[in-house]
């Protein structure tokens, strides 16, 4: 009897849970999570411990992982990219924030005295991972668009151009995402005649779709970045966070190490890696393919445009960057923000059209935003 009581307890738990989130989930619109994608063709996977452990390109004695699709997976986004042909390594991380500190430790390993530059709009998380891997570091004004200060970004290097030179740059900020103009960066370094430099790109979102977007950002390894962090539970999609990192492979092989125990190398941060987010990234760029995925940008653009559109109607103040996905308006009442979920910061919130959120999600949002406006005009008159 006590049995039977704890098993119905546990299904009203769990059927609880599933039933609150199902109703959460329609309403985030402050964060970039994707919705919509199916994979029950994966379910019997979940049975299975999956486990990558050790670099993803060379076996190991335990077998019962997916590395044979991480590497697929891995090979597709490099080509994306424009890596060097042959010169090109890379794993999937557990997030967004680990492919970052896997970017900073490969430049902390090549130039050990060098100053780390990143914009005061970059994520919360590299100056956990900065402190972490204890390197000095300065931050650079951005603009009011959230894109990087050039001329703040040159002339803080100008006066340390005797250091090493590692730059974080950002492929869409959290807030507005802005996206730092890798080229124009490179163009710094000669004209400083800096010679040691690296460049990381931290495109946890727009990276993700960069490269399906005229014109296409100065963001990959050809406009010259050393190593490219993306998430992949945000654009692509995923039921667990997960993200990839892409280096060069040479300066991957300056850090990496045999282990007897695994029978493998040991080149990534976290030693037992997640076997099943390697296989959900893996189906959805089997079954969408390049093609598939410009055409998830094009419709994901279009509600962005749409959104834009119905909300500068009733708050003039609402802008976008060029050809992204996330929306500014004023912070509205405490009461649609956490209704919505939105993602705030300072006297400003934000939207963000992932795949999967339809018009009519807009149109609601829209609905309560005019309503609340409409509300704080009667308290003020």
């Amino acid at each position: 009897m006590e049995k039977e009581l704890i098993a119905d307890s546990t299904s009203e738990i769990l059927n609880d849970m599933l039933e609150k989130i199902r109703l959460t989930s329609a309403m985030t619109m402050g964060y970039p999570v994707s919705r919509g994608f199916d994979y029950s063709e994966l379910l019997p996977f979940l049975q299975y411990p999956l486990n990558n452990v050790g670099d993803p390109f060379i076996p190991s004695t335990y077998t019962v992982g997916s590395r044979e699709l991480e590497k697929e997976v891995v090979a597709f986004f490099s080509k994306l990219f424009r890596a060097e042909e042959d010169n090109w390594w890379g794993y999937v991380t557990n997030g967004g924030s680990e492919g970052n500190l896997y970017g900073l430790y490969l430049a902390r390993e090549l130039y050990p005295k060098a100053i780390v530059y990143y914009s005061e709009a970059t994520h919360y998380s590299v100056q956990k991972n900065l402190h972490l891997l204890n390197m000095p570091n300065i931050a650079i004004r951005s603009q009011d668009s959230g894109e990087i200060d050039y001329a703040d970004l040159e002339k803080t290097i100008s006066i340390n151009r005797q250091v090493p030179v590692i730059i974080m740059a950002n492929i869409g900020t959290t807030m507005t995402e802005a996206r730092d103009d890798v080229a124009k960066m490179k163009a710094i370094f000669k004209g400083l005649a800096i010679q040691h430099h690296y460049i990381h790109a931290d495109g946890a979102l727009s990276g993700s779709y960069a490269a399906f977007i005229e014109p296409r950002p100065a963001f990959d390894f050809a406009d010259g970045a050393d190593s490219i962090a993306i998430s992949g539970h945000k654009f692509l999609g995923s039921p667990i966070p997960c993200g990839l990192v892409i280096a060069k492979k040479s300066h991957r092989d300056r850090i990496a190490r045999s282990i007897d125990y695994i029978g493998s190398l040991d080149t990534t941060i976290s030693g037992s890696r997640n076997g099943h987010t390697p296989l959900f990234l893996w189906y959805m760029i089997r079954k969408l393919g390049v093609e598939g995925l410009m055409k998830k940008t094009r419709a994901c653009l279009d509600v962005a445009e749409y959104a834009t559109t119905a909300l500068k109607r009733i708050e003039p103040l609402t802008w976008r960057n060029p050809n992204t996905l996330t929306i500014n308006i004023p912070k509205p009442e405490v009461a649609l923000v956490k209704k919505w979920q939105l993602a705030s910061e300072h006297n400003w919130a934000h939207i963000i059209c992932m795949p999967g959120m339809q018009k009519a999600q807009i149109d609601a949002f829209v609905k309560d935003l005019k309503q609340s406006k409409i509300r704080s005009a009667h308290l003020t008159d």
